[in-house]
């Protein structure tokens, strides 16, 4: 069964609330109403992953929480700090190792990694993740650890901001 990973960038997050670190920053406003936002729609699209890994950070894991609860998505959750501290090769390493038996996994994670990410696993271009932004990657492999850079295909991209206006305000 060929695998599919759903990179997702955390919610816009709130620089001016009170936080000691980056990694403690949390939600603004408008990326806990993303978060919702994004969650539903993919609920509403049937696209749940089976498996989310998600980021240490604040930010990341309430994007996670905010999403699940709006869709009602049932899946398994695991937080790695490498989605935060590591660096490209250490996130392609927890994806090569991830049980077989998950087809549909998500990752929630930060800037500029998630671009140079998908860049990397479709063989090029330049990709912008604005933030809650999920973006879709199918892999033609029936294994994780098959999985190499540049043989990804891009399915979807999609923002909150297309759909929190005009017609899309049920995800409101």
């Amino acid at each position: 069964m060929p695998k599919k990973i759903i990179l997702y960038r955390h919610g816009k997050s709130d620089w001016d609330a009170d936080y000691s670190n980056d990694h403690e920053r949390p939600l603004a406003e408008r990326g806990i109403k993303s978060a919702k936002t994004m969650g539903q729609l993919l609920a509403c699209s049937e696209q749940f992953p089976e498996l989310v890994i998600t980021s240490s950070a604040i930010r990341a894991k309430q994007t996670l929480e905010l999403s699940i609860k709006a869709g009602n998505w049932t899946c398994e959750v695991i937080e790695n700090d490498s989605l935060y501290y590591g660096g490209i090769e250490a996130i392609h390493e927890i994806i090569k190792n991830l049980p077989k038996n998950y087809s549909r996994v998500m990752l929630i994670g930060h800037e500029p990694k998630w671009s140079s990410l998908c860049s990397k696993f479709i063989g090029g271009g330049d990709i912008t993740f604005p933030t809650a932004a999920m973006a879709r990657i199918d892999f033609e492999c029936s294994k994780w650890q098959d999985l190499k850079f540049g043989m990804g295909t891009l399915r979807w991209m999609l923002q909150p901001s297309f759909f929190t206006k005009g017609q899309f305000t049920q995800f409101e």
